[in-house]
């Protein structure tokens, strides 16, 4: 039997993968810190954090203004949005609004009235339109469309925001994403 030499291979993890492993620990956790600093440190004036989450729950409003007023001109419509229209208005309370889930659009007015003097405001998204469409199908495109530029609006403000707010603005985006297409498809 030929004699094979032992393998000089240590067993047990080598010297560069426990310093990679220390590496990357060290740059989480550097990370993960600073950014509570940032929102700490922010907490004395207005914050892009509270600046995002008002102009969110602002624009969240003027979508419930948008189907309410939808809702209003065609009650056949009602069965079939008040649900997409009661997650918006979720979406307004989780960014701190208060008052649009009486289904009155009353406090959702009111958040868009407050704010909507307030310089960098998505008004396409947050203005309530004048009129509404003429039928049905042109109502749940408008919707839609309404839906989609405040999804893409978010996803873009999402990346200036940290941590939490920004875990929000994805999720919320992504629902109206949502709300988007199922609104394209009823309107087929």
């Amino acid at each position: 039997m030929p004699y094979s030499p032992p393998s000089r291979t240590p067993s047990g993890p080598r010297r560069r993968t426990l310093l990679a492993s220390a590496a990357g620990a060290a740059l989480l956790v550097g990370c993960s810190s600073g950014s509570h600093e940032t929102e700490e440190t922010t907490a004395g004036s207005p914050s892009v954090t509270e600046r995002a989450r008002t102009r969110a729950a602002r624009d969240s409003g003027g979508i419930v203004e948008r189907y309410d007023a939808v809702i209003a001109a065609y009650p056949g419509l009602a069965e079939r949005l008040g649900v997409l229209r009661g997650e918006v208005a979720r979406h307004v309370e989780a960014f701190g609004g208060t008052g649009s889930g009486s289904g009155t659009g009353s406090g959702s007015a009111t958040a868009t009235a407050t704010g909507s003097a307030s310089p960098g405001a998505s008004s396409s998204a947050s203005a309530a339109p004048s009129v509404v469409p003429g039928t049905e199908k042109e109502a749940l495109v408008e919707l839609a469309t309404a839906e989609r530029a405040l999804a893409d609006a978010r996803a873009k403000a999402l990346l200036e925001v940290p941590g939490e707010l920004a875990r929000l603005l994805a999720s919320v985006a992504a629902a109206g994403a949502a709300h988007a297409y199922l609104l394209t498809e009823a309107a087929k």
